[in-house]
């Protein structure tokens, strides 16, 4: 009985991989927080995921398995290693009073948008990663689970922690502005 040849060709490898370009960049630009270090990251990326396009396994999810492949290599930087070095700390998410922004300003609109943007950066690794790739990438919880290589059960409960952390920062954040901090 022949296999029919299910291996990733090198124009279907450029189909499927350039459309993925600015996404990839996004997510290591957040990642390193260096424009010049995500681009080695994403160029890093795609020369990984060439040499191994024969690894790929057709009808599997291509979007996932770049991202799986940038975030590992990410991981095993310099960088990533010192990302997830640093320990979280403690939040009493018991007293989170709950934030709402007033839409009606568009300077206030700026500041929320730049306070979110300046709390995504102080959040650690794990929570900003899935973060990003739920709400800015607007993955699956499937498609974050094989990025992350993690069951989808871990995937809800960390994007919880994630936000419920996120949002005890901006709480912070917008105290301190109230206070004139």
């Amino acid at each position: 009985m022949e296999v029919p040849d299910q291996r990733l060709s090198a124009a279907m490898f450029e189909e499927l991989a350039l459309p993925l370009f600015d996404q990839l960049y996004n997510f290591a630009h957040w990642l390193t927080q260096d424009g010049a270090e995500a681009e080695d990251l994403v160029q890093e990326t795609y020369v990984k995921a060439l040499r191994g396009s024969a690894g790929f396994q057709l009808g599997t999810n291509f979007r996932a398995w770049m991202f799986r492949i940038l975030r590992n290599t990410f991981l095993t930087s310099r960088t990533g290693l010192a990302s997830t070095a640093i320990s979280d700390e403690d939040v009493d998410f018991e007293n989170i009073a709950s934030a709402t922004p007033d839409p009606e300003s568009v300077l206030i609109a700026q500041t929320d948008r730049d306070a979110v943007r300046h709390a995504l950066t102080q959040l650690p690794l794990r929570f900003r990663e899935i973060l990003l790739l739920c709400e800015v990438e607007e993955m699956s919880y499937e498609e974050i689970a094989q990025v992350l290589a993690v069951p989808v059960g871990t995937v809800m409960s960390r994007l919880h922690r994630a936000r419920r952390a996120l949002r005890a920062l901006l709480v912070e954040e917008f105290k301190g502005a109230a206070h004139g901090v």
